[in-house]
């Protein structure tokens, strides 16, 4: 892994965050910080609201308290033209690849750069040829459509829709999710490669054992409604029965062991 970024460096600043559905509450006073350049991964117990985390940090979900501050601005203070200059510098790729299905791959990867920038047909062609193949795919899946792909071809395009317009922050929902062990572990190595060779952040939500073993620098626990910090090691140590039974069974001492 790289050398850990400044301290102080912060892409993501999340404090006292509270989504709520209804009379339900998901996160109360959660606090996260993510710097620059590292890989965090986002793990927690189902229905603990990871997803919703990532959702709320790119605005997907309003919340109902507390503030996200993402690459300096304050998503709250948005208009809606500032919004959409923020979300282009995010990718995200969410489960299955969320492509559209009436699309090739390639009109897929070309549709962020379509709608959010004023560059010639050629060149948008060209970008989209360099990102599909970026992503480990070869020049025959941009005419195929989704339904033509396997589960890893179809996560490694959204892949490339997600990096379109060079993000700085790439978020994921779980990426490796429906993977054999083979598929998975490629994908992360190359979440990994992307990460060194495009300097990106990378939010990862994940249930993934080996996942945060290989690639991510911090962990960060959704439990009891908030945020537990740390790396693989000292989560181990903590005494919460859930991070006990998470990082210590079986497939959690195989994964610290490998990684």
């Amino acid at each position: 892994m790289a050398a850990s970024p400044q301290q102080d460096d912060f892409v993501i600043r999340v404090r006292g965050l509270e989504t709520r559905f209804g009379e339900n509450s998901v996160h109360q006073n959660l606090d996260l910080d993510v710097r620059r350049g590292e890989v965090i991964g986002i793990v927690g117990a189902s229905g603990t609201g990871k997803s919703v985390l990532l959702k709320a940090v790119i605005g997907l979900i309003r919340p109902a308290a507390g503030s996200i501050v993402v690459l300096g601005h304050d998503t709250a203070r948005l208009g809606e033209r500032d919004r959409r200059a923020l979300q282009q510098r995010c990718g995200v790729l969410f489960q299955d690849g969320a492509l559209f299905s009436s699309m090739t791959v390639a009109e897929n990867v070309r549709l962020p750069l379509t709608e959010h920038t004023m560059l010639a047909p050629a060149l948008i062609d060209e970008i989209a040829r360099v990102k599909i193949g970026m992503v480990g795919l070869d020049a025959e899946a941009a005419p195929k459509f989704p339904a033509e792909l396997s589960g890893g071809m179809r996560k490694r395009a959204g892949l490339a829709r997600a990096l379109a317009l060079d993000p700085e922050i790439l978020f994921l929902d779980e990426p490796t999710a429906g993977l054999d062990p083979i598929a998975a572990t490629a994908f992360d190595q190359l979440i990994g490669d992307l990460r060194h060779g495009l300097g990106l952040t990378v939010f990862m939500v994940t249930h993934d054992l080996d996942s945060l073993a290989a690639i991510c620098d911090r962990i960060a626990v959704v439990i009891d409604k908030r945020i537990m910090m740390g790396t693989l090691d000292s989560l181990r140590a903590e005494s919460h029965p859930w991070l006990r039974s998470y990082f210590n069974g079986p497939r959690g001492r195989a994964a610290a062991v490998a990684g």
